[in-house]
């Protein structure tokens, strides 16, 4: 018998009549046959294809469909990369499996593996695919994992982005959640075909939305991104049936580019995600990069894709949130996972631990180390300090310490590992001086864990906050045409569309100046030096800071520590008193975030100490140029600062 959608509906609707009947929960099932596979445990049913793996319906106590099913079997829900070789155009894969098997099937646990094995005549990327998909009795959902494997001698090729999604029944799913303050019912994806594409194809402005309250608001799924960190728990809720649909992310242990690495989450669609590498909010320097005779094998996940539903939902969509954030902390305290059977994914009992105490030294701050006090420290792939925001084949572990700068990294998959580190309130990354070695069962107490935070030389003056944000510094309201979304709580500014261009409207003949001692950062320091559009081309603009020096060291080596935290195809050069002189420093061309097109407040991070002679300093009033001098510059070309601070030469302390 095959099981077309009619057969699959069928068996789920029997089984939401022996779920009414007998008031009990059915067994583990598994029925298939020669193109597709049903698995479910009395609550969740879903159906794949064979020997392929895609993802063609789910269904929850007996409903309808979740998944779209005007979409190709294919595409409704299933693993894919975005990668391409050495100069030649990305292509996706969907990582259609080619042999299929059960692992598992018993009264408590489904497990089933679709595979596909990489041969030379292939045209998918070179990669060993194992894909699991794993049910367990009781479960109001599934979990799904994957092992990618590439071995030595076979063709180069970059991975530019990697990614689980599920495209879901427009029909029966109308609100959306990536957190506790964006949450909201969404357009209807005819709404964007009726709209006006902006500067950049994501980007539609509604202008005849089926919900007229909907009409001059912008919609871009780089709205609804979020940093590595607080990407838990993300997905939808329906109506009629009032039921959720929920990413769950346990571990962020196997994603790449560190905590504060952003990523999209879902969108209009109704889609859900949840990538494990790309190169958004950094740009290419975080694609995975093959060497020939490289050897390179990970598993993704598992993550759980978790069902809910509540009937006061209908009224308030946020219960079945509030719901699932309750699930999500319930499968973060059980991970790792015991029930995982790939040999791969590595087990509690096989892992390791790290503590210590993190103390960081700032000498013109405190005389003693003071307790660096929620802090991010982790462990990641050794490198230079602040390599792990560039780190993608590895896996990363971080926490934030407590108060009295203590930590506790646990869960660790063995390996050779440097210890970092970054604290909020100074500039600079920590890198431990020894390696960590992690072996199975180990708990290692890290010792001498100080932070030398840069500084040469006492505070001048400063501007900004230490923190790798530009979120402090001034903010505009968008352009009126556009209208940004009333949440119930309030939503970060910087998540709005079009603010590249309030710079000229602000500044519309000279370029920002900021005078230390009457301007304020927060009003008067735009949040991201911009170009200005002369004549239809766009040029760099050059900002100036007024300060005043008493006493000038004409011998003295004063310092200038600049710390960005963002860069688009950008070069930022530093003049003092000279705006046509040759520059003190140049960073050169850095920066592939797109922050700013993608409403971002950060990227990579980008940190430069400046020495600056005496003799380029005046007593009484001096001038420092920040030019942005980026050539074959866009509207999109920028710089976001984090923090600047002038030091004094350097005192014997």
């Amino acid at each position: 018998m095959m099981i077309d959608d009619e057969v699959f509906r069928n068996i789920c609707i029997c089984r939401k009549a022996a779920l009414n009947q007998d008031n009990i929960r059915a067994g583990m099932q598994l029925v298939q046959d020669d193109k597709h596979v049903v698995i479910s445990n009395g609550i969740v049913s879903m159906r794949l294809t064979v020997p392929g793996g895609a993802v063609t319906s789910i269904t929850y106590k007996g409903s309808d469909n979740l998944l779209l099913p005007e979409y190709k079997e294919a595409d409704r829900g299933h693993w894919d990369i975005v990668w391409n070789k050495t100069g030649q155009p990305y292509q996706t894969d969907n990582f259609e499996g080619t042999s299929y098997k059960v692992i598992m099937q018993n009264e408590n646990q489904t497990e089933i593996s679709f595979t596909r094995t990489w041969t030379f005549n292939s045209t998918e990327a070179p990669l060993n695919v194992d894909k699991r998909f794993v049910m367990l009795r009781d479960s109001p959902g599934f979990y799904t994992y994957a092992v990618l494997e590439r071995l030595p001698g076979w063709p180069i090729f970059y991975i530019q982005e990697g990614r689980v999604v599920f495209k879901l029944n427009e029909n029966m799913f109308q609100y959306m959640a990536v957190s506790d303050d964006r949450q909201r019912f969404m357009p209807k994806v005819k709404d964007r075909t009726n709209g006006q594409v902006l500067d950049y194809k994501e980007a539609v402005l509604l202008t005849n939305a089926t919900n007229p309250a909907f009409n001059r608001e912008v919609d871009d799924k780089y709205l609804y991104t979020c940093d590595n960190k607080d990407i838990k728990v993300h997905g939808w809720v329906g109506s009629n049936p009032s039921l959720g649909f929920w990413m769950i992310t346990p571990s962020n242990e196997f994603r790449t580019g560190g905590p504060l690495k952003q990523d999209l989450t879902t969108h209009l669609g109704p889609t859900v995600l949840n990538y494990f590498t790309s190169t958004h909010y950094a740009g290419e320097a975080l694609a995975i990069k093959f060497k020939t005779e490289e050897y390179w094998k990970k598993v993704i996940g598992p993550v759980y894709i978790y069902l809910n539903s509540n009937d006061s939902a209908n009224a308030d969509p946020s219960v079945l949130w509030i719901d699932a954030k309750q699930r999500m902390q319930k499968e973060e305290a059980s991970w790792p996972y015991e029930f995982p059977l790939s040999g791969d994914f590595v087990k509690s009992n096989q892992r390791g631990a790290l503590s210590g105490q993190l103390l960081v030294r700032d000498w013109f701050v405190n005389k003693q180390a003071v307790p660096g006090a929620s802090a991010y420290v982790g462990l990641a792939t050794p490198g230079k300090a602040g390599s792990w925001q560039y780190e993608n084949k590895g896996y990363q572990f971080w926490t934030k310490t407590n108060k009295d700068g203590s930590f506790s990294i646990k869960n660790v998959i063995p390996g050779n590992y440097n210890l970092f580190a970054w604290v909020p309130g100074f500039v600079g990354d920590y890198k431990h001086a020894s390696d960590i070695t992690i072996t199975p069962g180990s708990n290692i107490l890290a010792t001498n864990v100080v932070f030398d935070a840069p500084r040469n030389g006492p505070t001048l003056w400063e501007i900004g906050i230490p923190d790798r944000s530009a979120a402090e510094f001034f903010i505009p309201n968008p352009d009126s045409r556009f209208k940004m979304h009333q949440y119930k709580q309030p939503v970060e500014k910087f998540r709005q569309y079009g603010l590249w261009a309030r710079y000229e409207n602000l500044y519309p003949q000279k370029d920002l100046v900021f005078t230390i001692g009457s301007s304020n950062y927060s009003k008067d320091w735009f949040f991201s030096q911009v170009t200005r559009n002369v004549g239809g081309e766009f040029v760099g603009t050059t900002w100036q800071i007024f300060f005043n020096v008493k006493n000038v060291e004409r011998t003295g080596n004063y310092t200038l520590q600049l710390a960005l935290a963002s860069a688009h195809f950008a070069e930022l050069l530093v003049r003092f008193n000279d705006r046509n002189s040759p520059p003190q420093f140049t960073t050169g061309t850095i920066g592939m975030d797109n922050a700013l097109a993608r409403h971002g407040i950060r990227g990579v991070y980008h940190y430069y100490s400046v020495p600056v002679p005496g003799s380029r300093l005046f007593v009484g009033r001096n001038t420092l140029f920040l030019t942005q001098a980026a050539n074959n510059a866009t509207k999109f070309t920028e710089v976001m600062y984090d923090y600047i601070r002038l030091e004094g030469p350097a005192i014997v302390h």
